[in-house]
């Protein structure tokens, strides 16, 4: 989005030239955290700033010596996709002492170190802020040792800390997101795909336990992610007499033909008394009560593992910019604050009000104030456990309401990741607020040929982790059969809407809107959830798919890159999907650490080219072996794939060769990502919630039927910065390109520039988005409950 002039800082104006910037990693390793180093070591050296790796964590900055050493740019070369931390962590009891403070104090000032970057959890960032507070009277005690000059105290005066909450586990209060968590999840979620393949060829009870000891977000996400039968965290200890549900549960799935059964335990999970609950406890009660073959899986140190997540590394990397814009700014009069992710923005918070609202958490549930508890975990994760409870457990026939109103399901577009898992959203959903619900086969072609039938509860059993649709889905726009689609839907009764799909359901729904004055048919409420890979709907920031797609060009960039290890210098140009729409090569550079990304939105010519191609040879000639290019498909008509990749090549002749490679259709394959999975399920669940609420209120007594004709009864669901909107799509034709089929504004373009800056090239960079220092509030605005982060 554009903003005025007066508020785009460029880089001569943000200067950390004469100061000093230290990063450390603490406490328990969560991937991502090299990411966030990396962007804090470039972004620091790229302001002028001096930039130090602190190794081992406190221990390292007590212990001084080689620990403290000077980061260059090369430093944080291909850590990006590194698991873990290369700069090690380390639990430091030295560092809780006094006297260890004092000589972490003395080593940062041999080093001329005022300004601290902390990744770690809430131990680590309250150590920090107890550093920062104690800072002058360390230093003056320093000066009365004769260990540092008297004059240190002024020109050290104050020490500056900006924490990022690194912990797989998001147990910190006031970030949506932690970094870690969605690669942590991906970990969960190939453990149980792989473990339901097994546990249905022999109907298996499997009993999984994730980590967790004070926080149930991985449980609860997990089992939303894969629609568990059971779930059991510490924030929400089951009612007493729950043995028994749950045996109920698993029995009455098996008699509905479910070859399986999957219960998700948090290490730390208790009942009503303070009880752990255990994996064992749990097998033995299904053996005995059930009979069922039942085995124990414990992840463990496996959800810490691997490589991290797309989301992790933008993440990471954003937070990393931000925490040295933030270091910046500081005064001696600005509290450490911590980075933070609200929706899709950044936002800065002071750090100790999230520390202690995150202490609150553990006061309410150790005083069994558990409802409180799950409050003050914040809005997504109450949302979280709601709509989980809402899919996953069925509510007899007798207590069901009964409003006599058919609503029908469809895909329409290309096949996304995801899709199914919000079919699955809306279709149970629907059948708890009383509704007939129907699936339509193939979209609209489908619903013009009468494909349509009733779709139950137990039909989408399974359906989260599916890729593709199961449904059926085809790019035909309703526009041309809207005769036989208006008598299908008065054949079947249908009083309302729900469409999955990307910019082909945005079309159809203005064609559906236009068909409104001569078909009353279409007179019902309709709503639009965006699912395509392009992530170009107008009116949603993401789209159910983009993370799953990202993932898999941010793997294949990773494996490709690998390919050349111990050869010669190489650069790969790389073709993504999208459309006209750069979302997928821009963010999926940065997350991938191209060298460049070439879009259509940002237009670009020869001396562009050529500029790249100087730049990649001059850091091909001093430091790195491998670079990496993302061309979006149709950028440019006449820069194609083939043009850039023969470019690079003979210009690069003597200094490095070139390799091309078209990635097609792998984008729109394979599972959804955790991301995926949990956005469909928790955006569908709303919309079908919204469809509830519409009924009702256009439903027509005297007619005995639903007449819905307002703009506002035919809506796109999209995520638009920190909320869920429901925005009516007549309104969103002025945003719109529809010959390029993007939208006009496309938020995405602001993070552009951070990976140009996190590849060495001299840019400009709006800053008026940065966070700013906002407080810790216990309500967030209504709708950002299902915002973008899970």
């Amino acid at each position: 989005m554009a903003q005025p002039d007066s508020k785009k800082i460029f880089f001569e104006n943000l200067s950390g030239a004469g100061k000093a910037i230290a990063v450390l990693t603490s406490g328990g390793d969560a991937q991502g955290m090299n990411a966030a180093v990396r962007a804090v070591v470039r972004m620091g050296l790229y302001v002028g700033a001096k930039v130090y790796f602190i190794h081992e964590g406190y221990q390292g900055m007590v212990d001084g010596g080689e620990n403290i050493k000077e980061a260059s740019w090369e430093s944080v070369s291909s850590m990006l996709q590194v698991g873990g931390t290369v700069i090690g962590s380390a639990r430091c009891k030295e560092f809780r002492t006094h006297e260890g403070r004092l000589k972490a104090a003395h080593n940062l000032v041999q080093h001329g170190i005022t300004n601290l970057c902390v990744i770690g959890g809430d131990g680590s960032l309250t150590g920090a802020n107890l550093f920062r507070e104690e800072w002058s009277g360390l230093l003056g005690e320093l000066v009365e040792q004769g260990s540092i000059e008297a004059d240190a105290i002024q020109k050290y005066s104050a020490l500056h800390i900006v924490g990022m909450v690194g912990s797989i586990d998001n147990d910190f209060c006031g970030t949506d997101m932690t970094i870690g968590t969605d690669s942590a999840l991906h970990r969960i979620i190939e453990v149980v795909d792989a473990i339901m393949t097994t546990a249905q060829s022999h109907q298996r009870t499997f009993v999984l336990e994730v980590m967790g000891r004070h926080c149930g977000y991985l449980a609860l996400v997990s089992a939303l992610a894969c629609g568990a039968d059971w779930v059991l965290i510490p924030e929400m200890p089951p009612e007493d007499g729950w043995e028994d549900k749950m045996c109920q549960k698993l029995s009455a799935n098996r008699a509905g033909m479910k070859r399986l059964n999957i219960i998700i335990v948090a290490e730390g999970a208790i009942d009503r008394s303070n009880m752990p609950i255990t994996t064992d406890y749990i097998k033995n009660l299904v053996v005995k009560c059930l009979g069922f073959d039942t085995r124990v899986t414990i992840l463990g140190h496996v959800q810490r593992g691997g490589t991290p997540s797309a989301f992790d590394r933008i993440l990471a990397s954003r937070m990393g910019v931000e925490a040295v814009l933030a270091l910046l700014e500081t005064t001696a009069n600005t509290p450490a604050c911590v980075v933070s992710l609200c929706g899709n923005q950044s936002v800065r918070l002071p750090l100790m009000e999230c520390v202690q609202m995150t202490q609150e958490v553990q006061k309410a549930m150790d005083e069994k104030r558990f409802e409180e508890a799950v409050k003050l975990r914040g809005r997504s994760f109450e949302n979280n456990l709601k709509t989980y409870k809402l899919l996953a457990h069925r509510k007899p026939e007798s207590e069901l309401p009964t409003s006599n109103f058919n609503v029908a399901v469809l895909n329409v577009g290309a096949p996304a990741a995801g899709m199914n898992a919000a079919v699955r959203s809306a279709v149970r959903v629907g059948i708890s607020e009383g509704h007939k619900m129907f699936a339509v086969s193939d979209g609209f072609e489908g619903l013009c040929k009468g494909q349509i039938k009733e779709i139950k509860w137990a039909d989408v059993g399974g359906w989260t982790g599916q890729g593709g649709s199961l449904l059926g889905t085809k790019r035909t726009l309703p526009a041309k059969h809207v005769d036989k689609i208006a008598e299908q839907m008065r054949k079947h009764n249908i009083n309302a809407l729900l469409i999955v799909g990307g910019f082909e359901a945005f079309l159809s729904l203005l064609e559906l809107l236009t068909a409104r004055g001569k078909y009353d048919e279409f007179c019902v409420p309709m709503v639009m959830v965006p699912a395509t890979v392009s992530n170009n709907v107008p009116g949603s920031d993401l789209s159910i798919g983009a993370d799953t797609a990202l993932n898999a060009i941010t793997t294949t960039c990773d494996r490709i890159k690998q390919s050349a290890s111990g050869t010669k210098r190489r650069v790969f140009i790389i073709e993504t999907m999208g459309g006209y729409c750069g979302y997928l090569a821009s963010v999926g550079g940065l997350a991938a650490g191209a060298d460049a990304a070439y879009i259509y939105e940002e237009p670009f010519d020869i001396r562009d080219l050529q500029a790249n191609v100087e730049h990649l040879t001059e850091k091909m000639k001093t430091s790195i072996q491998r670079g990496l290019v993302l061309r979006n498909e149709n950028c440019n008509e006449n820069y194609t794939t083939d043009f850039i990749y023969q470019l690079y090549s003979e210009e690069g002749k003597g200094v490095f060769d070139s390799r091309k490679n078209v990635l097609g259709h792998m984008q729109q394959g394979g599972a959804p990502s955790p991301f995926d999975r949990n956005f469909g399920t928790k955006i569908s669940a709303k919309a079908m919630q919204w469809i509830t609420k519409k009924l009702v209120e256009t439903f027509r007594q005297d007619e005995g039927r639903v007449f819905a004709n307002s703009e506002d009864s035919c809506c796109l669901l999209g995520m638009r910065r920190r909320a869920l909107v429901f925005q009516p799509v007549v309104q969103l034709k002025d945003e719109t390109d529809f010959v390029h089929r993007i939208p006009k504004e496309q938020w995405w373009l602001k993070l552009r520039p951070l990976m140009k800056i996190l590849a060495k090239y001299k840019t400009s960079y709006d800053v008026s988005d940065a966070g700013q220092l906002e407080h810790v509030v216990r309500n967030r605005p209504r709708e950002s409950d299902a915002s973008v982060a899970m």
